[in-house]
């Protein structure tokens, strides 16, 4: 049997903390501004089907059209776990129990997590022993089409629904490219033709508004700032007035980057949550987690605090070029419970993408566009 049979009650998938280091800048432990009432907690509004829809891909010489900047972007990652299993399968002849051990290594060094692992495994195993797997090329298409189906079991478009607006709502913690995500989104829906408007609720940090800002003016889309300090509730909710005033039908929302270990800074993000109610039960009506894929496993940990004080709705797993760890993606959707929605491949503006697995899977393992 497989390690990950071996030692199952022996590992289990841990829920690492994040270190203080590679969340930086941490915000003032200040307290905010009095409370308005409290309007109680709604479930998130479901979106109706009007996704912002992605140009069609192509593959182009390989780094041209979209697929290709995908493939790109993901290039470190390949070289984890698509690059390493070719050269893995490389001159086998026949697919046994040491070369699928070999391949479960490879899966778990690329950061894929004991939960996804263990169900590729399974289900290639299952196979060998049909007899239903005999070459490298049956093998690596097998792979692609389970991890196809792990990303697949969760995932959801992101979608707006009809809204007076329709708030957004981006949290994270600190450096993980919240106020970068927003701005990205402003452009992608602006050229969609809607009528975006910014909120800097991230008011602990002078350049956090400054840089949205700039994004706003970029996309030439209306930014609703305070000074430094203010209250990130009394923000939004001059955000959220703004719009109606406005005709706004989409508010993206910044946050404070926090720790997710510090209860009382998590508990202010539960007090945005709650004042934005007092104009919509409804509201937030989207709420993205954003994730730095280079902090691997420790997402997970995020994910979970996270989802504690906020109705999460979708991940935003960003710098995905920067990184090996791509795998993380599947741990995400087979242990989180929520949908990835946008990737960060790269510095440009439509870098942030929609999430497609099979794409996504076809890139990450070198293979052509599906």
């Amino acid at each position: 049997m497989f390690r990950f049979l071996r030692k199952k009650k022996a590992v289990e998938a841990s829920e690492p903390e994040v270190s203080e280091a590679s969340t930086p800048d941490p915000q003032p432990e200040g307290e905010a501004a009095s409370e308005p009432a409290d309007a109680g907690h709604e479930a998130v509004h479901e979106a109706v089907p009007e996704a912002v829809e992605e140009t069609s891909e192509g593959n182009e010489g390989g780094g041209a059209g979209l697929f290709g900047r995908l493939r790109s972007g993901l290039a470190r990652s390949r070289g984890a776990l698509g690059d390493s299993l070719g050269t893995l399968l490389l001159g086998k002849k026949e697919i046994d129990e040491s070369l699928l051990e070999a391949l479960e290594t490879q899966l778990l060094m690329a950061d894929v997590g004991l939960e996804a692992t263990e169900a590729v495994l399974e289900r290639l195993t299952a196979r060998v022993k049909r007899r239903a797997l005999n070459d490298e090329d049956a093998l690596m298409s097998e792979l692609a089409e389970v991890l196809s189906e792990i990303l697949g079991e969760r995932h959801e478009p992101f979608s707006l629904a009809p809204a007076e607006p329709f708030v957004i709502l981006v949290v994270g913690v600190n450096g993980v490219g919240k106020t970068t995500t927003i701005g990205k989104l402003a452009q992608r829906f602006k050229a969609a033709g809607h009528r975006p408007l910014l909120a800097a609720g991230d008011t602990f940090r002078a350049a956090a508004v400054e840089q949205l800002k700039q994004w706003g003016s970029r996309a030439d889309v209306p930014v609703i700032a305070q000074g430094e300090g203010a209250d990130s509730a009394s923000v939004l909710f001059d955000a959220v007035s703004a719009a109606r005033a406005r005709g706004a039908d989409v508010v993206l929302a910044d946050t404070a980057g926090r720790l997710h270990n510090k209860g009382h800074l998590m508990e202010e993000l539960a007090k945005v949550v709650r004042v934005l109610k007092r104009f919509d039960a409804a509201a937030p009506h989207a709420v993205l987690l954003v994730l730095d894929a280079g902090t691997g496993q420790n997402a997970l940990a995020q994910a979970k605090t996270f989802s504690e004080v906020a109705p999460l709705t979708g991940l935003v797993l960003t710098k995905l070029d920067g990184t090996a760890k791509g795998g993380v993606a599947f741990a995400l959707a087979k242990q989180s419970g929520l949908p990835i929605q946008f990737i960060g491949v790269g510095e440009q503006a439509d870098d942030l993408r929609p999430f497609e697995p099979r794409s996504f899977v076809a890139a990450l393992l070198g293979a052509e566009a599906p």
